[in-house]
């Protein structure tokens, strides 16, 4: 079965920068597409960014221009590279895939921004 273990998050001052990684398991790594998610307290979960099979992206609009979502087949591995970081961005990020393909989540990253 396919799994995902975020990693890669931390305590960042506003402005700086993080890359978070996804790391997977399973035979159809290859053809999964792909979004990262993020949760706050007390909020529900949102969507930040996808990348499809076929390499199209997309990001929401609160992250547009500051996140890039990419993936690296050979490691079985996607990435979140996040600059210009700011405290909204504060929550717990977690990867996986929309439906059909949807798996367990995980346990996800935290990513704290603050002075």
């Amino acid at each position: 079965q396919v799994q995902f273990v975020e990693s890669g998050g931390g305590l960042v001052q506003p402005g700086g920068s993080l890359r978070l990684s996804c790391a997977a398991s399973g035979s159809i790594f290859s053809i999964l597409n792909m979004g990262w998610y993020r949760q706050a307290p007390g909020k529900q979960r949102e969507l930040v960014a996808t990348l499809t099979n076929g390499g199209s992206t997309n990001y929401a609009d609160s992250v547009k221009g500051r996140f890039t979502i990419s993936r690296d087949f050979p490691k079985k591995t996607w990435y979140l590279q996040m600059n210009s970081l700011k405290p909204e961005d504060t929550a717990m990020y977690y990867c996986n895939t929309p439906p059909p393909t949807r798996r367990d989540w995980g346990q996800g990253t935290q990513v704290t921004v603050s002075s």
